[in-house]
């Protein structure tokens, strides 16, 4: 477990360094995203085959995911949530694209709240076990989509995820050999 030593800041702020650590990776991984002209709002999927090559990451046996639950991985050095949905399977970037906070560390994946004119406007619950709420700031993000359920300009970027003889395998494209 890393160290969480409490540090103070200007302004008499006081925080962990493992926030430090998630905020500098966040955005490490933003800088990322910006190189790769996703801005976190890219489909690895449904990039043209021909602009980048896919690597495919074998990263652990169906068992290891049980249906609902989740958990970081760290394929190629990006941290990627893996969900499992009801049997089907969704990746995303473990980065909010808010405040770069951890997104797919939330504790449980849960549904929303939806009020609309063909409910009279009472609340209903949709989405269930589909909908992840950021830990830092609470933004709810729908799994299969990575759509963001408070802003419609904001979807996270999914990863191609597939099950192949019992493996849970994750295809990225390659990254770009930075140009000299």
């Amino acid at each position: 477990m890393p160290d969480e030593t409490m540090v103070e800041r200007p302004g008499g702020r006081e925080v962990k360094d493992a926030d430090d650590r998630a905020v500098k990776e966040g955005r490490e991984m933003q800088s990322e995203l910006r190189r790769e002209g996703a801005g976190g709002a890219a489909d690895d999927s449904q990039r043209d085959a021909g602009e980048r090559r896919k690597q495919e990451h074998v990263i652990g046996p169906v068992s290891d995911f049980p249906d609902g639950s989740h958990r970081v991985v760290d394929v190629d050095g990006r941290q990627i949530g893996v969900f499992n949905i009801r049997g089907s399977f969704h990746a995303l970037p473990n980065i909010c694209p808010h405040q770069t906070g951890p997104v797919c560390e939330a504790k449980q994946v849960v549904g929303t709240l939806v009020a609309t004119e063909k409910t009279d406007w009472d609340p209903e619950w949709v989405k269930d076990g589909e909908v992840l709420i950021c830990p830092w700031h609470g933004l709810e993000y729908h799994i299969p989509t990575g759509q963001c359920l408070a802003f419609p300009n904001i979807k996270l970027r999914r990863y191609d995820v597939s099950v192949e003889d019992d493996q849970v395998v994750i295809r990225l494209s390659s990254r770009a050999s930075p140009s000299k």
